[in-house]
């Protein structure tokens, strides 16, 4: 079985890989979750977030943007003592401001799922790259959802972070063509 070739040995890599990347998703909760999980990226490996996801659940009362909005700085000093999340202040503030902008968005366009999707008039990209080299880490499109993002006092969502975003969401089918999942995904998406 071919996969794309950022996916590693680690079995928990290859389930995200087979099973969550680049499928196309409308769940509000799994949308902020993903938008969170990406900003957490920042500087680190995937496999790195993809191991502490478990964690960020329990510790973020399972991606709930109105718990996590009400946050503050007990719940900062938590989170910053949670030895299973990444302990960077910046990041753990910005999931809090995230959540807020989130619930804001919700208000606006009905859902984050209306906000996001609208970005490729709700249906995704089909790339066809060759091999992983020839994809990009940023779009037009990314920096125009990161610039808007930002705007609305959003932070950790430049343009590459808004980028693996919408792979990961199914937004873009980023699966390289030599890659089992690349038709799956496409099929998906009809």
């Amino acid at each position: 079985m071919k996969r794309c070739t950022w996916v590693t040995a680690d079995p928990l890599y290859q389930q995200y890989h087979d099973a969550e990347w680049g499928v196309p998703a409308h769940d509000d909760r799994h949308l902020f979750e993903m938008l969170l999980l990406e900003g957490a990226q920042a500087g680190l490996s995937w496999l790195t977030i993809l191991k502490k996801r478990e964690n960020y659940r329990q510790a973020l009362d399972d991606f709930d943007p109105q718990l996590i909005a009400a946050y503050g700085t007990d719940q900062v000093e938590r989170l910053l003592a949670d030895a299973g999340i990444i302990r960077n202040r910046l990041k753990i503030e910005a999931i809090i401001k995230n959540a807020r902008g989130t619930i804001k968005l919700q208000e606006e366009y009905g859902s984050l799922d209306a906000y996001l999707w609208r970005y490729v008039d709700g249906v995704p990209l089909q790339n066809r790259w060759p091999s992983v080299d020839k994809i990009p880490t940023s779009t037009a499109l990314s920096l125009l959802m990161s610039k808007d993002l930002k705007g609305r006092g959003f932070n950790f969502v430049g343009p590459t972070i808004c980028y693996s975003l919408m792979q990961a969401i199914g937004m873009v089918n980023d699966h390289t063509i030599d890659c089992f999942r690349h038709q799956e995904i496409q099929q998906l998406s009809r």
